[in-house]
């Protein structure tokens, strides 16, 4: 009797230990599904129509087929902006900014549009976003033959995080990161209300963006410019970000500017930022 009833209670706890295990992988995939749907949002169409003497076409390794556009002269003596957008916003959309950038600093910019984006095939991934910045890289490189030297990397928010990782593979003149946030864990924190322990973050993590790891080994000049009503991404993140550089370029608060009105709230602060950052030996605004 007493064999019995131990027979059927190792049943029961392997039977729970089943179930258990079966959940546990369930969640570990659908996290890992899902994480990746959070970070890359691409809005549906219609998308907006852009003259297509601004386009610029090119293809990662892998083959994917990609976009972006090309505001100002590339053979300017002044350099070439790369710059990456957020996760639910698109190149062309950008080009308003792109145009004022040109204006005040005299160089050229390169939008650089992820796959899965403005209607382009493929799907957007931590890994597919390594892919296309490295594509738009050596695209500005290599057909628009802009010296290494001369091409400065801009992100905004997503965007700072795969500029900054651009930087590690292929040193800019100039990092320049407008909302940016210090880390995937870190934001992760602030979605679910408590910060994950590192063996779950290793288990469950396909994205791995640290720029406020990145920044500390950089040799160049790391800008930064916040909003101080941001309420996606908290300056305190931005601050993070500058402190930690290893070699500081200039850093803006705009007061009144949440996630995406930086530029328009910051008017000519905004742009003394952006030009003065662009200068290899700038000090830092006050």
């Amino acid at each position: 009797m007493v064999s019995i009833v131990r027979s059927r209670l190792l049943n029961i706890i392997l039977t729970i230990a089943a179930i258990v295990l079966v959940v546990a992988v369930v969640f570990v995939g659908l996290v890992s599904v899902f994480q990746e749907r959070i970070a890359f949002q691409p809005q549906g169409p219609p998308y907006p129509k852009v003259h297509s003497s601004l386009r610029v076409d090119y293809s990662a390794t892998d083959g994917q087929p990609l976009i972006g556009y090309l505001i100002g002269r590339p053979d300017s003596i002044h350099g070439l902006v790369l710059a990456f957008h957020g996760n639910a916003d698109m190149a062309a959309l950008q080009i308003d900014w792109a145009e004022q950038v040109a204006m005040h600093t005299g160089m050229a910019v390169m939008l650089a549009e992820y796959r899965g984006y403005a209607g382009l095939s493929g799907k957007p991934s931590y890994g597919a976003s390594q892919l296309d910045a490295d594509a738009a890289y050596a695209y500005a490189r290599d057909h628009l033959h802009i010296p290494a030297n001369r091409i400065a990397f801009f992100g905004h928010s997503l965007g700072s995080a795969v500029a900054s990782e651009l930087a590690m593979r292929h040193r800019p003149f100039a990092l320049l990161l407008q909302s940016p946030f210090t880390s995937v864990r870190d934001m992760a924190r602030i979605l679910i209300g408590r910060h994950p322990s590192a063996f779950t973050w290793n288990l469950v993590s396909r994205i791995h963006f640290n720029t406020v790891g990145i920044v500390r080994q950089l040799d160049v000049p790391v800008s930064v410019a916040h909003g101080e009503q941001d309420g996606l991404i908290p300056l305190d993140m931005g601050r993070e970000v500058f402190s930690a550089a290893k070699v500081k370029g200039q850093w803006l608060v705009v007061p009144d500017a949440s996630h995406n009105d930086v530029m328009l709230r910051g008017g000519a602060s905004y742009w003394r930022w952006f030009a003065t950052s662009l200068l290899q030996d700038s000090v830092a605004l006050r």
